[in-house]
């Protein structure tokens, strides 16, 4: 499981090492894709697979569908973390998460997601309520 939040910086090449204690579940690979929210999303690749093989199930005549399908699959990029645990991040991942040299890497159970750390800031405080209010949502109560 990935849990937790560490805050790696971007260097100067695009590069962002992620945290050590994730590098073992990720050596065999690994997909970046946007996420949702404006992050990127890092998916083991066996993870990603069986969401992309889940996706394209879907009937591509829903415009919906086709559109999501069309973001994951053009938006994913596959890597493996080098000798320090880094990732380069292209430029477009770069541009679309708004990523600046504070980031924020938080486990989100079954993949990781990476943020600009102003943006993960301003997303906490815009969902805190949600969250303390979690119990009342039909969707979400009995977790906590």
């Amino acid at each position: 499981m990935f849990l937790g939040t560490y805050t790696p910086k971007l260097d100067d090449k695009g590069r962002l090492t992620l945290p050590a204690k994730f590098r073992e579940d990720l050596v065999g690979g690994m997909v970046i894709t946007k996420g949702q929210d404006h992050s990127l999303a890092v998916y083991p690749k066996v993870e990603f697979e069986e969401r992309a093989r889940k996706a394209a199930a879907i009937s591509r005549t829903n415009p919906r569908a086709r559109a999501f399908i069309r973001n994951l699959a053009a938006s994913a990029d596959e890597q493996r973390p080098d000798g320090h645990g880094r990732v380069t991040l292209s430029a477009a991942h770069r541009e679309y998460a708004r990523l600046t040299k504070e980031c924020v890497v938080i486990g989100s159970v079954d993949f990781l997601e990476i943020w600009d750390s102003e943006s993960w800031a301003e997303y906490q405080k815009e969902t805190e309520a949600a969250y303390s209010a979690a119990d009342a949502d039909e969707f979400l109560a009995g977790l906590l």
